[in-house]
């Protein structure tokens, strides 16, 4: 089991799905995690503390900033927090263009610049960014979306160049289709047994997975992959 007693981590949109399951995993491995929402109050659960942060606030931003300028050091950051507005680039409003970008793409930046200079003050330190298969290939009505995924790809890659002589890792993580409470809202059974059928492995991801595969990317175990787009989809960008 990997070990992250005594680390620090921060987990943007750590409250449901993907990040919630992130938050946990990191937890239950004896690390101490703060987890942002958008709608959450401030509280402490389970080793995690739970504090609110809106992306699309820059007061809210600037508040959350200056709290992690006051935290002694962080050793992990994940930026998992993003929105996806589902317009064709013949119908998409400038205003949620800006929206998905500025959460999915901006927010990202603004906090990895952020914990970076702590991270480089302690010669260590690993940055996830949680991009998609959508940032890889894309699919009608994702133009916002995949463009900022596909940001998040480029972004992690200069990041990474810059990092390396401070020991950071930066890494994307690309999820497929993951079992989540939005994905089941979002979704019929029927397209989901359709969705399925296009993943070599029949079914989608779940929660738990994703985080284990993050876990690994955030871990001493992790001393050389640096500046990747690691793919977790059951195959469904190969066939």
């Amino acid at each position: 089991m990997l070990n992250f007693k005594g680390k620090m981590a921060v987990v943007t949109g750590g409250t449901r799905g993907i990040g919630k399951a992130v938050c946990k995993a990191l937890a239950g491995a004896g690390c101490n995690v703060i987890a942002t929402g958008t709608e959450v109050v401030n509280k402490s659960s389970g080793g995690i503390k739970y504090r609110k942060l809106d992306l699309l606030n820059d007061g809210s931003t600037a508040s959350f900033l200056s709290e992690l300028a006051e935290l002694r050091r962080i050793d992990i950051l994940v930026n998992n927090a993003g929105i996806n507005i589902l317009e064709a680039i013949d119908g998409i409003e400038d205003s949620n263009w800006e929206k998905v970008l500025k959460v999915n793409l901006t927010g990202p930046m603004r906090i990895s610049r952020a914990v970076a200079s702590g991270m480089k003050k302690n010669k260590n330190g690993r940055i996830l960014n949680i991009s998609s298969i959508w940032g890889i290939k894309s699919k009608e009505k994702r133009d916002a979306y995949s463009a900022s995924k596909t940001g998040l790809i480029g972004l992690t890659r200069a990041m990474a160049i810059d990092l390396a002589p401070y020991n950071i890792l930066v890494n994307a993580l690309c999820p497929g289709f993951t079992s989540t409470e939005l994905t089941k809202s979002m979704l019929k059974k029927s397209e989901i047994i359709s969705l399925s059928r296009q993943v070599p492995l029949g079914r989608f991801a779940t929660p738990p997975e994703i985080a284990n595969a993050a876990l690994f990317l955030c871990s001493g175990m992790n001393t050389y992959i640096t500046g990747q787009s690691i793919i977790v989809d059951g195959g469904f960008v190969i066939r």
